[in-house]
């Protein structure tokens, strides 16, 4: 698998004449410009963009940490929190599973948590957000961090808030009808990190990295629950402002958020989605069919992905992006001009978001209907 993703690496002769043909050296102006302002406009992160495998810009801004005495500034390998990118990995590995045959999607959430009090929610529509369930940093309110409260263990895991639906049974004000309709929700990716756990007898950080990050090479890349010292390696701190926020009670729930990358890795990532090195092709197309259509309009989702779809209702654009504690993440790239763009950062800024600059600088120019900005991006 790691050779398939390394297969895509170019060669000299083919940098120089992809260099050519998409006019690679006045992009890369154009996209130093932007960034410049972003930087003015407050950005603290690192970014990759990348056309036809060609790495038109690479840069890092900015500090790890703050308010250490010794400048930590940002490196090629810094680690950011993924945030709601997370999610991405989670999809892939359910649908490896799947295709495994050691899941299907219309298995329920029953089937692996008998106990679980939403009944009829299959794992297709955990993983086009259409199961109705509430968020699970919502539904309880703040006795459970009492009442369930562990001092040698007080953060809650995965298994913490499954065990908390099946006992608190929270009221199911938020809860819809199973494939009603589209309704974002974190929980439906912690179910499904859950339930990869319960099918596979591993843990969820133990699974992504045997099936995704090792095969692939991503050696920066962990989950936050990881035992492993190397995730502490150039790891970032999040900040609101300048403000470091401090471990979240919700950290160590994963699946929905909790993975740690860089934008080396992402590319990685980026070049395995659209290579066959981690799924049959068929399997793998699955996470980019549009499945949510109450809503007019060009925004929708598939499995895992966020998709902008041209007139023919197909993805012009396959996207996540991410928000958590400080921490703003964007991965955005086009199948039809073979283009991406990593942006991470961890220090709370907007202008992550706002891509629409960059989107006609790739298109060669082209004012592209099709944008996102800061009101477009949904975490």
């Amino acid at each position: 698998m790691q050779n398939c993703a390394q297969d895509q690496v170019l060669d000299a002769k083919q940098q120089t004449a992809i260099r050519k043909q998409i006019k690679a050296d006045e992009k890369t102006q154009k996209i130093e410009d932007i960034f410049r302002q972003k930087v003015r406009s407050g950005l603290n992160g690192n970014v990759l963009i990348a056309q036809k495998g060609l790495v038109l810009y690479k840069k890092c801004f900015g500090l790890g940490h703050f308010e250490r005495s010794e400048r930590d500034t940002l490196v090629d390998d810094s680690k950011f929190q993924l945030a709601s990118l997370s999610k991405t990995f989670t999809a892939v590995g359910t649908l490896k599973l799947i295709e495994a045959g050691k899941l299907n999607f219309e298995d329920t959430i029953q089937k692996f948590y008998p106990d679980f009090p939403y009944h009829g929610i299959s794992i297709r529509e955990l993983l086009s957000h259409r199961s109705g369930l509430p968020n699970y940093q919502y539904a309880f309110d703040d006795s459970m961090k009492v009442n369930f409260y562990k001092k040698e263990k007080p953060y809650p895991t995965n298994s913490t808030i499954m065990h908390w639906f099946a006992t608190v049974k929270p009221t199911p004000q938020r809860y819809n009808i199973p494939g009603r309709g589209f309704s974002y929700s974190n929980t439906n990716y912690m179910v499904l990190a859950s339930i990869i756990e319960k099918v596979t007898g591993q843990t969820y950080e133990a699974y992504i990295h045997k099936n995704i990050f090792e095969p692939l090479g991503m050696h920066h890349t962990f989950v936050a629950t990881t035992k492993n010292d190397s995730i502490n390696y150039h790891r970032t701190a999040g900040y609101q402002w300048n403000r470091r926020i401090p471990k979240d009670y919700y950290d160590d729930v994963v699946g929905d958020k909790g993975i740690y990358s860089t934008t080396g890795d992402l590319f990685r990532w980026y070049r395995a989605l659209n290579g066959d090195c981690l799924l049959q092709k068929k399997n793998l197309a699955e996470a980019f069919v549009p499945r949510s259509f109450e809503r007019k309009g060009t925004k929708n989702y598939g499995y895992g992905f966020r998709m902008m779809l041209n007139d023919s209702n197909q993805p012009e654009y396959i996207y996540h992006s991410g928000w958590w504690k400080g921490y703003n993440t964007m991965f955005w790239f086009s199948p039809k001009d073979e283009f991406v763009i990593i942006i991470l950062g961890n220090r709370y800024n907007t202008t992550v978001y706002q891509i629409k600059e960059l989107l006609e600088v790739l298109h060669g120019g082209s004012n592209n209907k099709m944008s996102a900005d800061e009101g477009d991006v949904e975490i």
